[in-house]
């Protein structure tokens, strides 16, 4: 029989601990909604006792019908008080989730120096706040902080704690490395000893200050712990929590545990997309599973092998966490990787001669300074204009940038003069800078025959000095990332000039913009009030 996993996200409360993440209700809110589609099954909405963020989440979340369990977070009660009276553990109650995380102390240095209590009043905070929660009907999880610390300088205070806890009634009793130090043999060994010493239901809570947030879980979970408490994409305080985004396929996948649906685990790519999205975070494009190269190759007798048979390079099927394999084009690239390129876009791919041709052409131009693994687009238009399928859809004859600097505004206009259709299209429009003016003409001079460009635009714009040693005269490249409100796609221009550079990048994305997307209402006559449009 296949063992469950209970998962537990913390990307909403131990999450947003980390630098550079600040979620509003709002974003909380979206997210908890992509987690309960991902499976897990609960999620750590925040304090209700620290803000009022927070205190509107779980308010906006009890009308979400969530199939996850809502989980406040919270401590034990103060020192030398009652329950009744602690605001904190009255506020969790009031949340109306459905359980309650009580973080609690294990390790007694941080008893004597942290709380200033005794051993014995910490005991009683643990013991009288959980059957405070449970006299309340809420589910109660113990997460024992710096338990693998206490554990390994008083492992008999350390057992007490939890033994309390599991007295008082806890429905999970979490272990935490919370200073994230602890080895995976470590964990291993003390995870056995808690599971053989203590009859309740364990889990593991580990940060990633050693790198080994990840294996520390795992090793607990082989140990006999049966709950993971993580979060997406490995976020949070200092180093990071547990990444959820390893974790539940490497178990489920690897070990045979059962974590989410097989359905829900090919949504995990998006999910984790969507969060840093939301998060306003870049995802390492490293990151196991889920990043954009976990399943990309780049060498000639890799994809050689690949396009064989995917497990000579794949330790798993890319399509079972919702990824995909990705074949990267390079100065490193042999003629498989043009093959099967080629293959993707539906190309001919037994030009073998001209894929030969190809390669030659792409690392004379990357070592010119051009990079096409993040400019996917730009690498699509060579290969279609190399093998003669991609019609021209406007062909550029000029463009100038007019700059103006007075005391009172900066004017920066673009004129761009193209073809479309045999007929000369003359525009002018102004911008914010030279590139959004340049940007902003051609749109203008398109979008009266190819409608659809009104819903392109740019979404990143990226310059890379090359060389230096070269100063003001120095080659750049320019990476340009353009939307449509459903595609995404990435373009490549190089120049000594940097507007240069962006016309390139530009025009590309335009014209990539347009490959399946062109409109079926075509212009047939050049309008007479396009012939030189006013700005």
């Amino acid at each position: 029989m296949t063992t469950s996993i209970s998962i537990f996200d913390t990307t909403l409360r131990d999450g947003t601990q980390g630098e550079g993440i600040s979620l509003t209700a709002e974003d909380k809110l979206k997210i908890a909604l992509k987690l309960d589609a991902l499976g897990v099954h609960y999620i750590e909405g925040g304090n209700p006792g620290s803000n009022s963020k927070d205190i509107e989440f779980f308010k906006r979340a009890r009308e979400m019908n969530l199939k996850a369990k809502l989980t406040a977070f919270g401590s034990t009660r103060r020192k030398n008080s009652i329950c009744e009276q602690d605001i904190n553990l009255k506020q969790l109650i009031d949340s109306k989730a459905l359980a309650a995380t009580l973080v609690g102390k294990t390790w007694d240095f941080h008893v004597h120096t942290a709380l200033q209590t005794t051993l014995e009043e910490n005991l009683a905070m643990i013991y009288e706040s959980i059957a405070y929660l449970k006299r309340n009907n809420m589910e109660a999880i113990f997460d024992s902080e710096h338990f693998f610390d206490g554990y390994k300088a008083n492992p008999e205070y350390a057992i007490a704690a939890l033994a309390k806890a599991k007295e008082a009634g806890a429905d999970w009793i979490v272990l935490c490395d919370t200073n994230g130090g602890t080895l995976p043999n470590e964990i291993h060994e003390i995870v056995s000893n808690v599971c053989r010493i203590i009859d309740a239901p364990i889990g593991i809570h580990t940060h990633n200050d050693c790198e080994l947030a990840v294996a520390n879980t795992l090793s607990a979970i082989d140990a006999g712990a049966r709950q993971v408490q993580g979060t997406i994409n490995g976020y949070g305080e200092r180093c990071g929590n547990a990444n959820l985004c390893s974790i539940i396929p490497t178990l489920q996948l690897k070990k045979n545990y059962s974590c989410v649906s097989d359905d829900q685990l090919r949504s995990l790519t998006s999910v984790s997309r969507y969060v840093s999205e939301i998060a306003n975070m870049i995802q390492p494009v490293n990151q196991p599973y889920v990043g954009n190269a976990a399943f990309a190759h780049k060498g000639g007798i890799h994809v050689s092998a690949i396009m064989k048979d995917s497990k000579t390079y794949e330790h798993i099927s890319p399509e079972l966490v919702g990824n995909k394999q990705r074949v990267l084009v390079s100065e490193l690239a042999g003629q498989s990787n043009i093959l099967s390129k080629a293959q993707e876009l539906g190309l001919d791919a037994e030009q073998i001669a001209q894929s030969r041709q190809i390669i030659d052409r792409i690392k004379e131009l990357e070592h010119q300074g051009y990079q096409f693994e993040g400019a996917d687009a730009s690498l699509e238009l060579l290969l279609r204009d190399a093998f003669g399928n991609e019609e021209t859809a406007f062909a550029i004859e000029s463009f100038k940038i007019l700059y103006e600097k007075s005391e009172a505004n900066t004017v920066t206009e673009a004129i761009v003069r193209i073809r479309v259709n045999n007929q000369q299209v003359y525009t002018i429009a102004d911008g914010n800078g030279p590139v959004n003016a340049l940007d902003n003409a051609l749109r203008k001079a398109l979008v009266q025959y190819y409608p659809s460009i009104a819903n392109v635009h740019l979404t990143d714009y990226k310059v890379r000095v090359l060389d230096e040693k070269d100063a003001t005269a120095a080659k750049v490249r320019v990476l340009i990332e353009s939307s449509d409100f459903k595609d995404t796609w990435n373009t490549v221009g190089v120049s000594s000039n940097v507007i240069e550079a962006s016309w390139e990048a530009l025009v590309d994305s335009i014209r990539y913009a347009l490959i399946g997307k062109k409109s079926t209402h075509i212009v047939d006559e050049l309008p007479e009030s396009i012939g030189l449009v006013n700005h």
